[in-house]
């Protein structure tokens, strides 16, 4: 790559990584942008997760240092999700570049009606969580996605841990970046055995996705909602076209 690619990465990743942690589906615009950039979808699939590893690394940090420092229910949240997102790594290294393209379209357009019907709903300031039984089944399943293809993973999280488990959204957002972390190292282990990750695509992108994570915790939660969802919009439209029609 030249060093405008590597710009272009950067710039992917703060935004990718600041979407991410505010709401989720920021993976739609860094797994494209190295698709764009001639990185196979595959190969993009398992790179991305270098980069975010750094971010919810980034932001779980970030979210400690403002005393935000409880993660016992994370841990176990996490463990539920590590063995799905295995699974889900595992199958996504089966798939080749062709399928991967169409199953990423697919996913977008999922993306596109999840994020216009009705995302996470704010609640009045509970961080106790209710629900724990099925909040850790659900887990599993969240895991599998996670690892499978990551892209809108946090719009799964998220209800999961807001609607179904009750807990206020910024309690919401630091828990879900320690899952996703967790799960992440697994996923990303996959990978790299299974499958081919380029560590230096990945360490580029992973800058611009840690200074996105940082910028993305320390934002109110609904701040800018209404931006995001036009940007994402017009993002996962362009890459659905792009995808579809010119392979």
């Amino acid at each position: 790559m030249e060093l405008w690619q590597y710009a272009v990465l950067i710039a992917a990743g703060i935004t990718g990584g600041a979407i991410n942690v505010m709401a989720g589906g920021g993976s739609i615009i860094t797994v494209p942008v190295m698709i764009f950039l001639g990185v196979p979808g595959p190969v993009a699939n398992g790179t991305n997760r270098v980069a975010i590893l750094a971010q919810n690394l980034t932001a779980v940090a970030t979210f400690m240092s403002r005393g935000m420092a409880n993660f016992r229910l994370s841990i176990s949240l996490a463990l539920c999700a590590l063995p799905g997102a295995l699974l889900g790594a595992w199958t996504g290294v089966q798939l080749s570049g062709p399928a991967f393209n169409i199953a990423l379209a697919a996913i977008m357009l999922a993306t596109l009606l999840l994020i216009y019907t009705g995302g996470p709903q704010p609640s009045q300031g509970q961080a106790r969580a209710k629900n724990l039984v099925w909040g850790h089944l659900l887990m599993v399943a969240a895991g599998f996605w996670g690892g499978f293809i990551q892209i809108g993973v946090g719009f799964i999280l998220m209800p999961i841990l807001n609607r179904v488990m009750g807990l206020d959204l910024v309690t919401t957002n630091a828990h879900k970046c320690f899952i996703i972390a967790t799960y992440t190292v697994g996923a990303l282990l996959v990978f790299a055995i299974e499958s081919e990750v380029l560590w230096l695509t990945g360490a580029i992108l992973a800058i611009g996705n840690s200074l996105g994570g940082f910028l993305g915790a320390t934002l109110t939660m609904d701040r800018g909602e209404a931006l995001i969802r036009r940007v994402l919009a017009i993002a996962i439209v362009a890459m659905v076209v792009k995808l579809l029609l010119f392979p």
